[in-house]
């Protein structure tokens, strides 16, 4: 199993930028792969990026151009770069790793971004 903690969450005025990190610990972080998820207030999660083991990303059309996920194996991390925020962004991110040899998702606890003037 692998657990997973996100940091990097704040408060920020629309039109700025955060980078959110996912520090990966227990399993290999190589066997995984790395996703982002985001939960509006009162609606259900959906998912923001992704970020294969075979180095494939993606990024839903509703962020393109504004999100980047990256990937960092040797440091067990997986970041999301957010620039031109919305408010609509308002939210708890939160990191999920996929086992490419199990059906099993892991996830961290969230951390919460807020988009507000």
């Amino acid at each position: 199993q692998v657990q997973l903690v996100e940091s990097g969450g704040g408060l920020v005025q629309p039109g700025g930028s955060l980078r959110l990190s996912c520090a990966a610990s227990g399993s290999s972080f190589s066997i995984y792969n790395m996703a982002w998820y985001r939960q509006a207030p009162g609606k259900q999660g959906e998912l923001v990026a992704s970020f294969t083991t075979t180095g494939r990303t993606m990024c839903v059309d509703t962020v393109k151009g504004r999100v980047t996920i990256s990937r960092d194996n040797a440091q067990n991390t997986v970041y999301l770069q957010m620039d031109s925020l919305k408010t609509e962004a308002t939210a708890v991110d939160y990191c999920n790793a996929r086992s490419v040899l199990l059906t099993i998702d892991y996830w961290g606890k969230g951390t919460q971004v807020t988009i507000s003037s």
